[in-house]
Formats: structure tokens, sequence, C-alpha cells
């Protein structure tokens, strides 16, 4: 079995900022992370991320702000979701 896409969701804002969210269902949890999914959330704009959520290969489920990494504690799919949204509405002042 592959990766399946199970979520993605683009937006560009007003101000030419991005939103993009992927996340794929995996048969195996991707070295690092103890869950089934692969994903990839962004925020930023003219290529330079503000926010990011992933699990890359080896360095677990993390997230970027700024230049601040940290690990992140997956739970659900919904709260991966939720707080990346919250974070991306915190750095554009809208809370």
């Amino acid at each position: 079995m592959k990766a399946l896409l199970a979520f993605h969701d683009k937006q560009v804002l007003p101000d030419g900022a991005i939103v993009e969210m992927k996340i794929w269902q995996v048969p195996i949890p991707v070295p690092g992370s103890a869950h089934k999914f692969k994903y990839s959330l962004f925020y930023g704009v003219d290529g330079r991320r503000f926010a990011g959520y992933d699990n890359e290969r080896g360095k677990g489920d993390h997230r970027h702000l700024g230049d601040h990494q940290e690990r992140y504690d997956f739970t659900t799919v919904e709260r991966l979701i939720s707080d990346f949204l919250a974070d991306v509405r915190g750095l554009r002042g809208e809370q």
C-alpha cells in the first residue's frame, strides 16, 4: 500500500500569503512518529515560512514558528489542523 492523500487544502490570502495543508495516510508510521499520517502544513509568503508543521523522516512530529523549531505532540488530525490554524491566526493578529 502506498501513501494515500487524505486531505489537501490550499488558500492564497488577499495579502498573498499561502496557507497549505497536506496530510497523507501511510501504511506504517514515518520514522520518528507513532501514528500512520505524514503531514506538511505551511503558512508563509514569497517562499518564506512563518509557520509549519511536519513530521519529516527521522525528526518526528514538530512545528516551526519563524526560525524556532520545537517538538509537536500529535494526537489527532483534527487537533493538528486546529493547532496549526490557531498559530496562523495568531501570527496574522486575528485572535
